[in-house]
């Protein structure tokens, strides 16, 4: 016999998120080989600024060779045992680092800092902290889709939506924090939590003070805790700035208090660094219970001491990070704006977006029923017909169809205009056949009421040219 988790269906393998890239696996593009395959749009990967990470290394030598600058090696040092509490130089360089993206208006205690192996580690780990199986976390939707396996999966704990609406741009109000708790308590869940993603994945875009003070008013009224999964912090490419939760309990003066207990945060370097391969996360917690337990917890998914010791030198080059901050955020508006101008020359919007490595796109006006089911019916004609992997919305448990991810900044300049080429095709394709079928619905119509041959055709050259324009 096997384990439960062996047969149980609750890792979300099946959602059209992970679909997508496994469609994308079989056929996947490239400019030689394969130039009809499908482009990965599915895939939050920073990889507009590896040419600066590779400058620094071909500089500085010695981390690599594993040498420290003085030029010994210190190769059997970071080979033997690890004390799973970490290198103490990677934890002071990650939270300077950590308050360099923040601007220095807060700074952060690496006592409070436990390692992870990446954020989805982290996120699972405070789970295991904070709730007991068949407890509730709410989260605003809409929410990145790894969060159903990574908050689920093992600790047992379940999800309650926060339905926020494209009415106000999916921000979170009082009304809707109020209602998801009540659903909560009518499904018999307890509580124990929010999480957020600021900056937002999907929506790009990062929380308002506002939305911040109602979070903590919400979880000091109701006595919960809050995870701020800040893991697309350091990609903010225009206004407004980012602001963490760590500046709102500051400015409220909430530092230390047994609320602060309750407030938690998550970190990486996957997105910021574009290093998801490397596998860094942290929790940072100002509860010591907490902190004590995720140590332990961590000892299950170690940060190997090679890559601490790599880390701790790039980030403690403060003119280094300065510089890659700066031109990685350049980079990220500039690839931002090349898909945003893109998409509208086919007629179709995004939301309004300051950060992250992704775009929240409309084509609610392209589904043929504004129903999910249309929705998966568009997707998979972008998927199989276009030759792009996309996220729908609902993969993302949008509760509106027809709102889908696309990311920009996993690949070339050249593959995203020749993306953008494929969807003005695929749109202006769509419309000629739309235009074709009110034609024919109007012949039709017009054929059962038995109009006079001369009104016909008067009628139908006024649609026949506007077909002509539309293809023009």
């Amino acid at each position: 016999m096997l384990s439960a988790k062996v047969t149980c269906n609750s890792h979300g393998q099946d959602s059209s998120y992970f679909l997508g890239w496994e469609e994308y696996e079989k056929n996947p593009f490239d400019e030689i080989k394969n130039p009809k395959g499908i482009i990965q749009m599915g895939l939050a990967e920073n990889q507009l600024s590896f040419d600066l990470l590779e400058s620094w290394l071909n500089n500085n030598p010695q981390p690599m060779g594993f040498k420290n600058h003085n030029n010994q090696s210190i190769f059997k040092e970071l080979a033997l045992f690890q004390d799973y509490h970490g290198l103490p130089a990677f934890k002071n360089a990650l939270v300077e680092f950590m308050s360099e993206i923040r601007e220095n208006t807060v700074t952060f205690d690496p006592n409070n800092l436990v390692l992870t192996a990446g954020a989805t580690s982290a996120n699972e780990t405070l789970m295991f902290c904070l709730a007991n199986p068949g407890d509730a976390f709410l989260l605003p939707t809409p929410y990145y889709p790894g969060f159903d396996r990574d908050l689920k999966w093992r600790t047992g704990a379940e999800i309650v939506p926060i339905h926020c609406s494209s009415i106000n741009g999916f921000r979170i109000t009082k009304s809707a924090l109020e209602e998801a708790y009540k659903q909560a308590q009518t499904q018999n869940l307890k509580v124990k939590g929010i999480l957020v993603t600021n900056p937002s994945n999907p929506l790009g875009t990062s929380l308002s003070l506002h939305e911040l003070d109602l979070l903590v008013d919400f979880i000091s009224s109701k006595n919960i805790h809050l995870i701020s999964d800040e893991i697309y912090s350091g990609t903010v490419f225009s206004s407004p700035s980012f602001t963490s939760i760590m500046e709102v309990l500051k400015n409220r003066n909430l530092i230390n208090t047994e609320l602060s207990k309750r407030v938690h945060i998550v970190y990486s370097l996957s997105k910021d660094l574009g290093l998801p391969g490397f596998r860094i996360g942290a929790i940072y917690s100002n509860d010591e219970r907490v902190v004590s337990a995720a140590t332990k917890m961590s000892s299950f998914g170690l940060v190997s001491s090679q890559t601490q010791y790599l880390l701790s030198e790039i980030l403690s080059d403060h003119k280094f990070t300065k510089n890659y901050l700066s031109e990685n955020r350049r980079r990220l508006k500039q690839r931002h704006e090349m898909l945003v101008k893109g998409l509208q020359r086919s007629g179709i919007t995004c939301l309004e977006s300051n950060s992250g490595l992704f775009c929240w796109v409309d084509m609610r006006h392209l589904l043929s029923s504004n129903t999910f089911e249309g929705e998966m019916e568009l997707w998979k004609k972008i998927v199989y017909e276009v030759g792009l992997n996309i996220s729908p919305g609902s993969s993302c448990h949008c509760s509106e169809p027809g709102w889908f991810r696309v990311c920009f900044a996993n690949m070339s300049e050249e593959t995203l205009d020749l993306a953008m080429q494929r969807v003005k095709v695929f749109v202006d394709s769509m419309a000629k056949k739309m235009n074709q079928n009110r034609l024919q619905q109007l012949v039709n119509r017009n054929s059962r009421r038995s109009k006079s041959l001369p009104k016909l055709v008067f009628e139908l050259s006024f649609h026949q040219r506007d077909v002509l324009v539309d293809e023009r």
